[in-house]
């Protein structure tokens, strides 16, 4: 049952704006570090827990109240000049802000929040005090590998009340403290260890009161449950937009009505044809600027997905002894809000990638004539019907040959499939699930499955992502995606009478097939185009068809993985498709149907599910009995 009876509306309102708070306090922490004198900085960043901390309040959170406090008294003891702004007091800050954030999971399902990390409170609580980090626990940064055992760990209770000074001797408080720093100094490992650990692993003085034994942390349990966000905010210009546009569209149907009582009626001279015409002319247009409207409601600019990423850098550059500064650009993009949601995880790895992998240690880049800062650089902009991020290093680069080396050995391909692989296609290699160039795992890296997921992600939204990379200056990677995913543009082809449609972004060319330019080479079928020899697939046979006769047009489709000739039929032209998922039956290469102009339903083909199974994909004549084409 929620702890909020009748507030439930207020709480929701409470967290959107608080989370939107909280990210931009996040950038101005980063911000912070690189202009500790900077004033103004501070008192927005003081405003901002403040603010949070009112909120918290009136909704009887105490603990975050409590947190909220503690951190505001130290900005107000950083304006006032009465502490300096250090890189260990930084670590406290961030850890008391990803408290906060952690507690507005738990009000996120409605229940109010447990006590902070002891940990966090005690560490704010020493620097208040005493003005100084090193008297508070440690943090964070040293984090053990290995859990303290459930015998040496602390009294979490006498340990609290020692820390809040609720009850007990000064002695016994001693005692307490002392005892828990012992457990933390045993299990205290190397610093290059350290580097290996995640800073979200575990807190010093192991797993957290509020995590389950041998389980999935509480915090990453509660941001599972939470799901997604079903409300939107849309600015009111565009919503009076589209109710202009209604109103309009209203007039224009009664005059339609008008139009066609007198048509029954047998008023068919050319003025009235004409007025017709007119006014079927306008409601096209009107219905055109409708839709157009209503899918800028969707939209939201990219930079609240942006950002929280400059934390997330700032916190591993950390954790590895790097110094990395993540630049962003094109934060006012606009993309649709469903897809916002999805690109989180993919930006985040390769963020994360970049931090770890790309860019090299301080040492390494003034020994390669380098500045010791990497630059990272995160952008978004729009490009005709797409949306284009690029994510860029400025450090070692990726080596194709290297690269070939690595899957060869990890056994994900021959000796004989790297030797044919060009650069770009090596290049791709590192999308396959369980490559890895690192030697050791740790949390950070090495497991082979980050990029996978990455590539995973962007296809699931229409989307493509490419390569280039330099050894010794850099890598950038480039993601293109529709503007939106509720429209596809399509070319419709035909396989026999029956229309098909392919995402026109993967579409390259459309070309003739001459039967005798067809050559066999390995036992498939091949065309040579301007001097490259590119596979030939039967749209039929990727569908389980009957070959009747031999396709005359060929569509030269390229996918990150590939290049080939898709032949077919013949053609229907080129639609703006508006998808309809199937819910309840998908069968397997479809990635949903739409309706013509004509009232048919066509499928829409998933090339990479087709290609992935080649040939075996007979519950298509199923698929188009069960939508009742004939």
């Amino acid at each position: 049952m929620s702890d909020f009876g009748g507030m439930e509306d207020l709480l929701q309102d409470f967290l959107q704006e608080a989370n939107d708070l909280l990210s931009d306090v996040d950038n101005k922490l980063v911000d912070l570090e690189k202009m500790p004198d900077d004033r103004a900085l501070l008192n927005d960043i003081f405003r901002g827990f403040h603010t949070v901390k009112g909120g918290a309040g009136f909704l009887n959170a105490t603990e975050l109240v409590t947190l909220c406090h503690l951190t505001e008294n130290l900005f107000d003891r950083l304006r006032n000049g009465e502490i300096e702004l250090t890189a260990e007091l930084m670590d406290v800050i961030m850890d008391a802000t990803k408290g906060v954030r952690e507690m507005f999971g738990e009000l996120g399902q409605m229940v109010q929040p447990q006590p902070a990390d002891p940990a966090v409170i005690a560490a704010l609580k020493g620097v208040l005090s005493v003005g100084n980090v090193a008297e508070a626990p440690p943090l964070a940064t040293e984090t053990p590998l290995s859990p303290v055992s459930e015998s040496d760990a602390p009294d979490w209770n006498l340990l609290h009340a020692a820390v809040t000074g609720e009850s007990g001797s000064a002695s016994a408080q001693s005692e307490v403290i002392t005892k828990a720093e012992t457990a933390v100094a045993e299990s205290v490992i190397t610093p290059t260890a350290v580097v290996a650990q995640s800073t979200a692993a575990a807190s010093p003085f192991g797993r957290r009161a509020t995590d389950k034994p041998g389980g999935q942390p509480a915090s990453a349990r509660r941001a599972e449950e939470r799901g997604r966000e079903n409300t939107i905010r849309v600015d009111t210009s565009r919503l009076d937009q589209v109710l202009n546009l209604s109103g309009e569209i209203g007039l224009t149907k009664n005059r339609l009505t008008s139009l066609r009582a007198d048509i029954l009626a047998g008023k068919n001279d050319s003025e009235t044809l004409h007025a017709l015409d007119q006014a079927v002319s306008q409601l096209d247009l009107l219905v055109s600027d409708l839709q157009n409207s209503v899918m800028k409601t969707r939209m939201q600019p990219i930079g609240r997905l942006f950002q929280k990423y400059p934390r997330i850098a700032r916190d591993l550059a950390r954790q590895l002894g790097k110094d990395v500064e993540l630049v962003l650009a094109g934060e006012e993009t606009e993309v649709d809000k469903t897809m916002i949601e999805d690109l989180a995880d993919p930006l985040i790895h390769l963020i994360r990638n970049a931090v770890d992998h790309g860019v090299e240690m301080p040492e390494e880049r003034q020994a390669a004539g380098k500045p010791p800062k990497s630059l990272v650089r995160l952008e978004a902009r729009q490009e005709g019907d797409h949306i284009v991020l690029i994510i860029a290093d400025d450090g070692k680069g990726m080596n194709a040959e290297r690269i070939r080396a690595k899957a060869t050995e990890k056994g994900l391909i021959s000796e004989e499939e790297a030797n044919t692989l060009d650069e770009r296609q090596s290049l791709n290699l590192i999308f396959m699930p369980g490559f890895s160039t690192k030697t050791q795992i740790s949390d950070v890296s090495g497991r082979g499955v980050g990029m996978d997921v990455v590539k995973t992600n962007i296809q699931k939204l229409n989307g493509s992502i490419e390569i280039r990379s330099e050894p010794g200056k850099g890598s950038v990677f480039i993601i293109s995606l529709p503007l939106t995913l509720a429209i596809l543009p399509v070319l419709l082809v035909l396989l026999g009478d029956q229309p098909f449609a392919l995402p026109l972004s993967l579409v390259r060319e459309i070309l003739p097939i001459e039967q005798s330019r067809i050559q066999e080479v390995g036992g498939k079928e091949t065309l040579v185009v301007r001097g490259e020899v590119l596979p030939v697939i039967t749209l039929a046979r990727l569908l389980g068809w009957p070959l009747e006769r031999y396709p005359e047009y060929g569509v030269f489709m390229q996918t990150a993985e590939r290049s080939f000739i898709l032949a077919v039929d013949s053609f229907a032209g080129r639609d703006d498709a508006v998808i309809k998922s199937l819910e309840d039956f998908r069968p397997k290469g479809v990635a949903g149907v739409t309706t013509l102009s004509n009232g048919q339903i066509v499928l829409i083909l998933d090339m990479k599910e087709l290609l992935s199974d080649l040939g075996q994909h007979s519950d298509f004549g199923s698929a188009v009995r069960a939508l009742d084409f004939a």
